[in-house]
């Protein structure tokens, strides 16, 4: 299947052979949907804490957070293309010239649109858009109002407006203040001064697309000197890409290797799993995980802050139990009744059901990669949520699962997907470093066997790709986990140009 001049491609792209044939076997043998036991809820993997339980978790992670190493993880290569789906469609479906936007909007009953239109103003990119179009259109104040709307779009979509359709999420006007206007950018910056700081520093650390690089380094020349007088915090920001070498084979409907007219190999991006490579090499005691477009205008996020807080306090709280115990196992002269409460701890503070007598294998469940995640009710949002699941050796254990991974067809499996209360909105602390205080090999706790295989378009052709383990997901299987209940409010994500008419997108609203 493969010539030598495809090895010289696939060595070029900084694979190997053998990865590629074993890619090229998964694409055959098909990835086995993840078998869900029971949804996880509160009392049974999720834990609800009380108030004042809250209020010192939050304390200690204030008391410590100067001695700790402090990064926030924040994924921002996705473009923002999802974002404005219903206005791709409508430059692509609409024609001014033969029908009014009244005729168009009762024709095809598009809510979203008429939504859209009546609330222009309201939209912090809206005096930008115009601006642009009185450089482009200087007739546009004489077209009727179908036209205003179909070059009002037109300007804020393509590459000679403002090319919102090829900017990354980050970097789209999200929130609208009296003077300027915001990025989701801006605002993680802005948010991270209320939690993620030790001596007055904030490090960030983004994966971006290498060719949105210069954009973001624009963006955060603009606003450094607002933000941090506003904060009086010093901003670090890292960025990485996500890796050529952790890229998968594209092939047809046929398992074989897709080529493009050049008979050249494709290769693709293999989802946000490959993102475990970037955050292996963040080194620090605690990073805080995040979506970019999971943010709130200003007046909201010393709320949102709190739970940031409890989530950090709550992993430290964990880890020092954690630390000691490995500690005290390492010591021949063990106690009987420190051993169960071990195990108790192992039972309930990280849900493992399946507690070995050895304590050498104790030790290694003990001594993995920490993570507390907070998970708020299930309101029908896509995405994953806590699961029990078991493994094909028959271990049942906590984890986040992607609705992509679970057979649905079956009545038994889909519901239990319907059963779930709770859903998760990637708010993740994650602790990176053992009792020594080096640092984990992240690889090490995946679990390769729950990527999936999705369909793709490939210049107006079918294609199949290879999608690793989320990085939330599979690839976090292996590490020892806490689910918090954390209130709704905490998730506020914009996956439609829409949903910055809410209004935690919305100051003084």
């Amino acid at each position: 299947m493969l010539t030598e001049k495809d090895v010289k491609q696939i060595e070029a792209h900084g694979l190997t052979l053998q990865l590629v044939y074993k890619q090229l076997e998964t694409f055959s043998l098909g990835i086995p949907p993840t078998e869900v036991v029971t949804a996880a809820s509160v009392g049974n993997g999720i834990e609800h804490i009380p108030q004042e339980i809250q209020e010192k978790l939050v304390e200690l992670y204030e008391k410590k957070k100067e001695e700790l190493d402090i990064v926030r993880f924040i994924p921002a290569s996705g473009a923002a293309t999802r974002m404005f789906k219903f206005l791709h469609e409508f430059l692509q479906d609409y024609d001014p010239e033969i029908e009014t936007l009244n005729k168009y909007l009762k024709r095809t009953d598009n809510k979203e649109l008429a939504t859209f239109f009546s609330s222009l103003k309201d939209f912090a990119f809206v005096k930008e858009v115009r601006k642009k179009i009185r450089e482009i259109y200087p007739d546009f104040k004489h077209y009727k109002k179908g036209k205003r709307c179909y070059y009002f779009v037109k300007t804020m979509m393509e590459e000679n407006g403002l090319n919102f359709a090829n900017l990354p999420k980050g970097l789209i006007p999200f929130h609208k203040y009296t003077k300027y206007y915001t990025t989701a950018f801006e605002e993680q910056l802005y948010e991270s001064a209320f939690y993620a700081t030790a001596k007055d520093d904030v490090y960030l650390h983004f994966t971006f697309s290498e060719k949105h690089v210069p954009f973001f380094e624009r963006e955060f020349n603009a606003i450094k000197k607002r933000v941090s007088k506003k904060t009086r915090k010093k901003f670090h920001i890292s960025y990485s890409f996500q890796k050529k070498d952790t890229d998968t084979i594209a092939v047809t409907e046929e398992i074989k290797p897709f080529r493009n007219e050049h008979d050249q190999l494709i290769f693709r991006p293999s989802g946000h799993g490959a993102l475990l490579d970037n955050l292996n090499d963040v080194n620090a005691d605690i990073v805080f995980l995040k979506n970019i477009d999971n943010v709130v205008a200003a007046e909201y996020v010393e709320d949102i802050a709190f739970y940031k807080k409890l989530l950090a306090g709550k992993i430290l709280w964990i880890q020092k139990k954690l630390f000691n115990y490995i500690e005290f196992l390492k010591n021949d002269d063990q106690n009987p009744e420190t051993i169960k409460e071990i195990k108790s701890f192992m039972w309930n503070a990280l849900s493992i059901k399946e507690i070995p007598e050895d304590i050498p294998k104790m030790i290694k469940i003990l001594d993995r990669p920490l993570r507390v995640c907070g998970v708020v009710k299930n309101t029908g949002a896509p995405g994953g949520g806590p699961f029990w699941v078991r493994d094909e050796d028959g271990t049942v254990s906590l984890q986040i699962v992607e609705l992509s991974q679970i057979d649905t067809d079956d009545k038994h499996q889909n519901a239990i997907v319907k059963d779930a209360t709770h859903f998760n909105p990637v708010d993740i602390v994650c602790a990176l470093r053992n009792h020594k205080g080096e640092k984990f090999d992240l690889e090490l706790y995946c679990d390769p066997k729950t990527g999936f295989i999705s369909t793709k378009s490939q210049n107006g052709k079918t294609v199949l790709a290879l999608e690793r383990p989320g990085l939330w997901n599979g690839a976090m299987a292996y590490w020892n986990t806490a689910f918090v209940e954390i209130p709704l409010q905490t998730f506020n994500p914009v996956k439609t140009v829409n949903d910055l008419l809410q209004k935690e997108h919305r100051p003084n609203a």
